[in-house]
């Protein structure tokens, strides 16, 4: 009988374990979206539909660098920097800035 209480105590911390690892997961996906929420409201405030539209195009190919163009873009705004709302002609001169258009390739013949 022993064995059995003690699997069920086991049983017990695991499933309690869990419950608070599902509950801090929920929190951090809350957290995250509240975040997400308040960064697209503030570029739906800085930037034109065209350049939304181009923004998700990016971020669609390359996420990680729309991420940081998306925090680039706010920063820029907050500082005064660019006249708003920013429209696709001003972002994709930004763009222009922030990639080189010469991209070198080299092919290495075996």
């Amino acid at each position: 009988m022993s064995s059995n209480s003690d699997l069920d105590e086991i049983r017990r911390r695991r499933l309690l374990e869990l419950r608070r690892q599902i509950s801090e997961e929920q929190a951090k996906t809350q957290e995250y979206e509240k975040i997400e929420s308040q960064r697209q409201g503030v570029l739906r405030q800085i930037l034109t539909m065209e350049a939304r539209q181009r923004l998700h195009r990016i971020k669609l190919v390359k996420p990680e660098f729309a991420a940081q163009l998306e925090l680039q873009l706010i920063q820029i705004a907050q500082s005064g920097r660019v006249k708003l709302p920013v429209n696709d002609e001003q972002l994709r001169g930004l763009l222009s800035q922030l990639i080189p258009s010469k991209r070198e390739m080299r092919f290495r013949r075996i």
